[in-house]
C-alpha cells in the first residue's frame, strides 16, 4: 500500500554487455580493495533496488565489526568485466528452533534491508545465476533452502525472483510479510502534515514548540556535508547513551562494534554525499538528532535520538516535523522509515507504508526440495500472514 513505485533513473538501463558469466563466493575481504569498491560502488549507484547497507562503506564496516573469525562471503555476477550483481551470504547450521542447514542473506541488527544490489535490467539473470550456483556448488550443496529476510515485496527485483523461480519450477514462498512507516507523496511538506495529523494535533505541535523555545535559545540544524561530522558523530552516541537504548544496552555506543559501524559509516555516507544530519538544539546542545542515508531515488531514516528530559515537548516529533523536507528534494522520492511495523510515533506521522517480507526458495535436486517442501507447509500452517503476495 502506498509504496514507491518503480522509476528508471536516465542513463541507468545498463548497455548491452558481452562476455562470460560468472558467479563467485570470496571471501569479504578481497572486496575491500580500492579497485574493488569502485566496481561495487558503481554497482549500487545503478542498482534497481537501492540499498546503502549492502554498500562498501557500510557493509565491510559491518563486516569488521561483527565477522570476527573473517568467515563471511560475498556472492558476486559478473558479465564480462561488468558487476552486475552483489549479495552477503551466510551459511546456518539452523532456522529458528530446527536444525536445518540453510543459505540466508548476511544481515545484522542494525541493516535494515535485504535486497541484493543488482544492476537495472540484470534481475533475472541475478536470480537464475544465484540459484543454479547454490543447486550445483560444492560449498552450498548441503544447504536445504536460500532464506532471504528483509526483502521489499514492492520492488521489481523480487517480482523478478518469484518470476525466475516459476519457469524453474522451484518454490519460492513468502514465509512472512509486515509493514513499515514510508515516506512518499506529491504533497508540500506542509500540506503532507496536514493531511497526516488532525488539526488538534498540529496544534499541540505547535504549543510544545512554543513552550520549548521558552527553555532557550532553540534552532534547527540541517547538513549533508562533511562539516564537523566527527563531532556530530561522537553528540549523536551521547544523546542516544543517555536514554531508554543505553539503559536497555542496544544504543549504537553500548557496543565496541556498533559504535564503529556507526562512526565508520556516517563518515564515509558524508563523504560521498549519502547522508542527511537533522538537529535541533537549545542553547546550542542537540536535544533531538536524525541521520538519514540518501541513496537516490530513495532513501532511509536510519537513526535517530532525542533528549528524555525534554520528552514533554517531544522534541523527537518536532525534529521529523522538519524531516517532511526530504518531499522537497527533487533527487528524492521516497524514505524508508526503518522503523518497527507499528512503531507509535513514525506510523502515526508517514501515512505509507513499504511491505517487507521474508522469502524462502527451494534449492537442489529431488531429496532437498522434497525436505523444503515439508518445511514449508509446516511453517506456513504456523504463519498465516506469509501465505499472500
Amino acid at each position: 500500500m502506498n509504496a514507491p513505485p518503480f522509476s528508471s533513473l536516465p542513463g541507468l538501463l545498463p548497455p548491452a554487455l558481452h562476455g562470460a558469466v560468472r558467479t563467485r563466493l570470496d571471501p569479504w575481504r578481497e572486496w575491500a580493495s580500492p579497485d574493488h569498491r569502485k566496481r561495487w560502488q558503481e554497482l549500487a549507484a545503478a542498482a534497481t533496488t537501492p540499498n546503502p547497507f549492502f554498500e562498501p562503506w557500510y557493509l565491510l564496516p559491518a563486516y569488521e565489526a561483527f565477522d570476527t573469525q573473517a568467515s563471511g562471503r560475498i556472492l558476486t555476477l559478473e558479465i564480462g568485466n561488468e558487476l552486475v550483481g552483489l549479495l552477503p551470504l551466510a551459511t546456518a547450521s539452523r532456522y529458528g528452533r530446527w536444525p536445518l542447514p540453510h543459505l540466508g542473506t548476511w544481515l545484522h541488527p542494525n541493516a535494515f534491508l535485504g535486497a541484493p544490489l543488482v544492476r537495472a535490467g540484470c534481475e533475472a539473470l541475478f536470480w537464475k545465476a544465484l540459484f543454479e550456483w547454490a543447486d550445483e556448488d560444492r560449498t552450498a550443496t548441503r544447504a536445504l533452502f536460500l532464506h532471504m529476510p528483509a526483502m521489499p515485496l514492492e520492488q521489481p527485483l523480487t517480482q523478478a525472483l518469484f518470476d525466475v523461480a516459476d519457469r524453474e519450477n522451484r518454490t519460492a514462498a513468502l514465509v512472512m510479510r509486515e509493514q513499515r512507516a514510508l515516506l512518499h507523496s506529491p504533497l508540500t511538506p506542509e500540506l503532507y502534515l496536514e493531511r497526516a495529523l488532525p488539526g488538534k494535533k498540529r496544534k499541540e505541535l505547535r504549543r510544545q514548540h512554543t513552550r520549548l523555545s521558552e527553555q532557550g535559545e532553540l534552532a534547527f540544524q540541517r547538513q549533508d556535508d562533511t562539516t564537523d561530522i566527527a563531532e556530530w558523530t561522537e553528540a549523536f552516541l551521547t544523546l542516544e547513551s543517555r536514554g531508554w537504548k543505553g539503559e536497555s544496552g542496544s544504543a549504537m555506543a553500548s557496543a565496541p562494534g556498533t559504535a564503529a559501524l556507526f562512526r565508520q559509516s556516517l563518515t564515509s555516507a558524508a563523504a560521498l554525499g549519502k547522508l542527511e544530519r537533522l538537529s535541533l538544539k537549545l542553547d546550542g546542545q542537540p536535544i533531538a538528532m536524525l541521520a538519514n542515508f540518501l541513496t537516490a531515488p530513495g532513501s532511509f531514516s536510519f537513526k535517530t535520538a532525542f533528549d528524555e528530559a525534554y520528552s514533554r515537548f517531544s522534541p523527537g516529533v518536532l525534529l521529523q516535523r522538519e524531516n517532511l523536507a526530504l518531499l522537497s528534494r527533487p533527487d528524492i522520492q521516497w524514505c524508508d522509515s526503518c522503523a518497527a511495523p507499528d512503531h507509535p510515533m513514525i506510523d502515526s506521522l508517514w501515512t505509507e507504508r513499504r511491505p517487507i517480507g521474508r522469502i524462502s526458495v527451494a534449492l537442489g535436486g529431488k531429496l532437498r526440495r522434497t525436505a523444503f517442501e515439508t518445511l514449508l507447509a509446516l511453517e506456513l500452517r504456523r504463519n498465516p500472514t506469509g501465505l499472500g503476495r
